[in-house]
């Protein structure tokens, strides 16, 4: 490991890691968002300054380093164990997969500095899966680390509930995002097929992606914004893709709101199974509706912004993009489907012009981003920010 002195006091530049969960079989990057963090944080990390070298860190599940190639084929850092890990690194970012108390305390002993990079709003997610009895996810194991990073999403739910559980200082990073992986994928779409929003339908299809696994991200008031559009104007929406929603499919309470609905019961909308959205966003859907609840950055976002697409949101971080509704307002929601609907392809022009210089302001490459995490990282070593 490197002198303690740290990269601004002269020693050679740190080697730094990302953890990433892997398990045997089919995997995905697709699967949840972390998993592009992953990758979007290293494309950072490397051109830190004081950085030299940059690694994901295979942990978490019963994959190994040969199971990760094969899910990230196209990795833009070395992939190594968690062994190799301890005997290299100078700082270990825990991110996909959280770190063995063991490990982490062995790894602080011989001069490592740990920090947990959260991008889910785990406070809600935590305390749901424990009233509910569902499987834990963070686990509170009193690791040692050194900082706790987080997004500005979580700023008003998580920042003190990780501060006091975790037993360490909170510092809130910049999102990113890079159309890396998505234009990557999109390689592999069907021929004929392409991503990107098409203008002149004279009927909108719209797709609907919310994960539903937590009360932070679900269907629900996407369903009633295109219920409130298609009650003000019946000839817009053609059809209504609700992802994500088989588990609920079943569930009494679910049906008995989807039947209430017009959209459904005048045969508009279907429910279906998870997959990428960029798939189903390249053949079958002309405008994305979204809802979140304190989870106001998501990658679904930019991927519809990146793809010119129609976003009707409620996140007040994603600057003027998109047609925004506040808070749980659907009726405003359908009323920003309707406004979408009848001027997108007239502004498509400024519209993607608005949205991709939002999204420069993700990129890794980005120097303000750059910058933000240099001082994170050299803070933990020098006990300062860098200049």
């Amino acid at each position: 490991m490197n002198s303690a002195r740290g990269p601004a006091g002269g020693a050679r530049r740190l080697k730094v890691g990302v953890s990433i969960y892997v398990r045997k079989g089919q995997q995905s990057l697709w699967e949840n968002g972390i998993f592009q963090n992953c990758i979007f944080l290293t494309m950072l990390l490397q051109r830190v300054p004081t950085v030299s070298d940059v690694y994901l860190v295979v942990g978490g599940g019963d994959g190994d380093v040969t199971d990760a190639a094969r899910f990230i084929d196209e990795s833009p850092v070395p992939l190594i164990d968690m062994e190799q890990a301890g005997q290299c690194l100078d700082l270990m970012i825990e991110m996909s997969a959280q770190l063995d108390r063991g490990w982490a305390v062995r790894f602080c002993e011989r001069g490592g500095k740990i920090v947990s990079m959260r991008v889910g709003n785990d406070y809600v997610i935590d305390v749901e899966r424990m009233i509910f009895n569902k499987p834990h996810a963070l686990l509170i194991t009193g690791s040692p680390y050194h900082e706790i990073w987080t997004l500005p999403e979580y700023e008003n739910t998580c920042v003190p509930y990780f501060r006091s559980a975790m037993r360490a200082p909170v510092r809130i990073v910049p999102h990113l995002w890079s159309p890396w992986v998505l234009e990557r994928a999109s390689r592999n779409l069907p021929q004929g097929k392409s991503f990107g929003y098409q203008p002149g339908r004279r009927h909108w299809r719209a797709g609907i992606f919310e994960p539903n696994i937590c009360m932070v991200k679900t269907s629900h008031m996407p369903m009633l914004c295109c219920e409130a559009a298609h009650r003000v104007n019946p000839s817009l929406l053609e059809h209504v893709w609700v992802c994500n929603t088989l588990q609920l499919k079943e569930h009494a309470g679910f049906s008995s709101f989807a039947q209430s609905l017009d959209i459904v019961r005048h045969g508009l909308a279907s429910f279906e199974g998870r997959f990428p959205a960029y798939q189903l966003m390249a053949e079958h859907v002309d405008a994305v509706v979204t809802h979140h609840w304190e989870n106001a950055q998501n990658y679904i976002y930019y991927e519809a912004l990146h793809g010119g697409y129609p976003l009707v949101h409620n996140s007040h971080l994603i600057g003027e993009c998109g047609y925004r509704y506040h808070d749980f307002d659907c009726e405003e929601g359908g009323a920003a489907l309707v406004r979408a609907f009848a001027e997108h392809d007239t502004n498509l022009g400024s519209y993607r012009q608005t949205a991709q210089a939002f999204l420069r302001t993700l990129d890794p490459a980005d120097e303000r981003n750059v910058q933000a995490y240099r001082e994170a990282i050299d803070a933990l070593f020098t006990g300062v920010t860098s200049t």
